[in-house]
């Protein structure tokens, strides 16, 4: 098993839990993309975030991850067939998809392998498009707290894949040419304790953990609720998407 799923494999009920849904805005304009709505690949789907939004625009969803854990924990989602596979080599069949979706994960792969996949699967005429979230913004007082107690601990522990998407994906290659895009947000409500567990999930939260013990954390989750204030209380945290959409056969 590769170390990317090994990462993946751990926390993946957690991760089911504490990650975001995506905008239905998005979904929309990804409907404006794809030429017909028959079949879209959601390649390293995870638990299936993305997979809700696009089972309501096409006939089927295939949904791949390279973890068996993330896939074990997938929601449940009606016209979706989830398996383990890596999004450099799969069993789908030449020009399958009319969109191939990549939700939060495209800096995991080997983009060397992973484009001339897309170009087998995809149909003449077929549409690609990934997104990526980075930092949640709450209040100025818990966005502090966070920086402060949680990411300035853990920024070492950041694999040089995760900083392809910090850096908002500019390093990265796409044989394509790039639409304009329209600016989506990504909101949630949170209570303390999902956000908690949202920045848990984080793998240079666990890393550093694996590295240095949970001191840390605890320490961050005492200063964080004592801000939050009544545990109950739902908070909106809001982050800008990095949304990246082209066509790979017109190049």
């Amino acid at each position: 098993m590769s170390d990317t799923a090994n990462l993946f494999n751990d926390k993946s009920d957690l991760y089911a839990q504490a990650r975001p849904q995506y905008p239905a805005d998005l979904f929309s304009y990804i409907k404006t993309l794809a030429p017909n709505t028959n079949s879209v690949w959601d390649c390293a789907t995870g638990n299936g975030q993305a997979t809700v939004g696009l089972s309501k625009i096409f006939d089927h969803v295939y949904a791949t991850d390279i973890s068996g854990e993330q896939i074990a924990n997938h929601l449940d989602v009606e016209n979706v067939t989830f398996s383990v596979s890596p999004a450099e080599h799969t069993k789908f069949d030449n020009n399958m998809f009319d969109l191939i979706n990549v939700a939060q994960a495209l800096h995991w792969f080997n983009l060397d392998k992973f484009w001339p996949e897309v170009r087998r699967v995809l149909k003449p005429g077929g549409a690609f498009i990934t997104y990526a979230y980075i930092w949640f913004s709450v209040s100025p007082e818990i966005d502090a707290l966070v920086e402060s107690e949680v990411r300035a601990v853990i920024d070492p522990f950041w694999a040089p894949n995760n900083q392809l998407a910090i850096d908002g994906y500019q390093d990265v290659n796409f044989p394509f040419e790039k639409l304009d895009v329209p600016n989506f947000d990504i909101k949630v409500s949170w209570s303390c304790e999902q956000m908690i567990n949202y920045l848990h999930t984080w793998s240079a939260t666990r890393r550093c953990m694996d590295t240095q013990g949970t001191t840390f954390f605890e320490h961050a989750r005492s200063l964080l609720e004592q801000a939050w204030g009544d545990p109950n209380n739902v908070k909106t945290a809001t982050s800008p998407l990095i949304v990246i959409a082209g066509y790979p056969d017109k190049t």
